[in-house]
C-alpha cells in the first residue's frame, strides 16, 4: 500500500476523544501509532453503555482503530526507560495530560527533545499551556460553554443545547493533525500547544464576524442561519427536511418548484437581505406550504429544480443510505474480543495514495510484548518488566 505516513511512528499518550481522534487520523494515513496506556487504561474504555458484548466500549472503539496498545507504569524508572527507547524511534508524540503532569512523569517536551531533537510534540489540553485558566480541568462541554458556541445552539428563548457529538474535541484533533503534518512537511522538531477552548473559538467564524461588525451578540436561531433565508429546518406532513436557499437565483427556482412563483415577486422577499429581515413572515408562509406534503415528496420535487434540500436523517438512516454505502464510509473490522464491529471510514479519498488497512481498536496492553521486542528488549528483560508490573500484557479473554 502507498501510505503517506508509512515509517512515521507516533507515541500516543492521550485519552477520551480529542487526542485519540487525532492519532486515529494519523494511523489511517499509515503512521505506526503506539498507544501508551496506564495500567487502568484510557478512561474512555469504561465509557458506556453501550458496550460490545457488555465488555468493550463502543465510544473507545470509535476513535482508536489502527493503533497498538502497550501498558506502561510511567511512575517507575523502568517504565520511563521504555518510553525513552520509543522516543528514539519516533517522530511524533501526542499527549493530553493536564499542564505540568508530563514534567512530573519525565515525559515533557524538554526531556524528550533531548533524546530526539527532531521530535514533534503536541500537547492537547482544555485551556492550553499558559494563561490564567491553564490549570483548570477541561472537557468538550466546558469548551463548548466557554466559547460561546453553546449559547448559539438551540431554539430562541429556550435553554442552550449541546452539540450531538463532542465537536470541540473533534476539531482540536483535526488541528493537531494539521499542525503535525505541517511540521513533518518542513522536517523540523517542534512543540505544539493546542487547547479545546482556542479550537472552539476558532469555530465562531461568521458569528464572531457579526459581533465584530455590530458590537452585539448574535442570537440563537435554532436551525436558521443568521445571514441567509430560507436556510433551516421545516416540518413536512410526516417529518422534517432542510432547505438551503443560498442565493437569489435559487430563490426564484424554489418559488416555481413549490408552485408559488408569486412569492418571488413580493418586494419583502426580493433579495436575500430582504428575506433575512422578513424571516418571520417568510417562515410562516413556508411552514404552511411544506406541511401539506411528505418529506419524500418535497425532496423528490425540489431536487428536480436543483434546490439544495435534504431529509433530516437519523443516524441509522444515514449509515444505511445507498450513497454512503457506495462511498464505502462504513467499515467492518474483526475484533478478537467481541467479533465484528463497525467503524466510520476516513473520508479522504486519494487517487494515488492509500488510507490504512483499518486494524481493530486494540485491547488494553495487547501489543506490549510485541513493542518491547521491537525496542530491543530480550525475553529475559521482558519477563522482568511483566513480573514487576512495569509493563502489562493482557490476553483476549480478559
Amino acid at each position: 500500500m502507498n501510505l503517506p505516513l508509512k515509517g512515521i511512528r507516533v507515541i500516543d499518550f492521550t485519552s477520551a476523544m480529542a487526542g485519540p481522534f487525532a492519532t486515529m487520523l494519523l494511523a489511517d494515513l499509515g503512521a505506526d501509532v503506539i498507544k501508551v496506556e496506564p495500567p487502568a487504561g484510557d478512561h474512555a474504555r469504561d465509557w458506556g453503555p453501550p458496550f460490545y458484548r457488555e465488555k468493550y466500549s463502543s465510544y473507545f472503539a470509535s476513535v482508536n482503530r489502527g493503533k497498538r496498545s502497550i501498558v506502561v507504569d510511567l511512575r517507575t524508572e523502568a517504565g520511563r526507560e521504555v518510553v525513552y527507547r520509543l522516543v528514539r524511534t519516533s517522530r511524533v508524540v501526542v499527549e493530553s495530560f493536564r499542564p505540568g503532569v508530563t514534567s512530573k512523569l519525565g515525559i515533557d517536551y524538554e526531556s524528550l527533545s533531548k533524546i530526539n531533537p527532531k521530535l514533534i510534540y503536541c500537547s492537547i489540553s482544555g485551556y492550553g499551556q499558559y494563561g490564567p485558566y491553564r490549570d483548570l480541568p477541561g472537557y468538550d462541554l466546558i469548551a463548548l460553554s466557554m466559547s460561546g458556541l453553546l449559547d448559539l445552539t438551540g431554539e430562541p428563548d429556550r435553554p442552550p443545547v449541546k452539540f450531538g457529538v463532542p465537536i470541540t474535541d473533534i476539531v482540536t484533533g483535526m488541528y493537531a493533525v494539521i499542525a503535525i503534518l505541517s511540521a513533518l512537511y518542513i522536517d523540523v522538531g517542534t512543540y505544539i500547544d493546542l487547547s479545546l477552548l482556542d479550537s472552539a473559538i476558532s469555530l465562531l467564524t461568521h458569528q464572531a464576524g457579526y459581533y465584530f461588525a455590530t458590537g452585539k451578540d448574535p442570537q440563537r436561531l435554532g436551525s436558521a442561519h443568521p445571514s441567509i433565508a430560507p436556510y433551516q429546518v421545516f416540518k413536512a406532513s410526516d417529518g422534517f427536511l432542510v432547505l438551503a436557499i443560498g442565493n437569489d437565483r435559487l430563490w426564484l427556482d424554489f418559488c416555481r418548484a413549490i408552485g408559488m412563483p408569486e412569492l418571488a415577486q413580493r418586494m419583502e422577499f426580493a433579495t436575500n437581505s430582504d428575506r433575512v429581515r422578513n424571516r418571520e413572515v417568510l417562515v410562516k408562509i413556508l411552514d404552511e406550504v411544506l406541511s401539506k406534503e411528505t418529506v419524500s415528496f418535497w425532496v423528490r420535487e425540489l431536487r428536480k429544480y436543483g434546490i439544495p434540500v435534504a431529509p433530516v436523517y437519523s443516524v441509522s438512516q444515514i449509515l444505511n443510505d445507498e450513497h454512503v454505502l457506495a462511498r464505502d464510509m462504513v467499515k467492518e473490522l474483526k475484533h478478537p474480543l467481541v467479533g465484528i464491529i463497525k467503524v466510520i471510514a476516513n473520508p479522504i479519498k486519494f487517487t494515488n495514495m492509500d488510507i490504512g488497512a483499518y486494524s481493530p481498536p486494540p485491547i488494553l496492553g495487547e501489543h506490549s510484548v510485541e513493542v518491547l521486542r521491537e525496542l530491543g528488549y530480550s525475553n529475559e528483560d521482558i519477563d522482568k518488566l511483566l513480573q514487576s508490573k512495569v509493563v502489562l500484557q493482557f490476553g483476549i479473554n480478559l
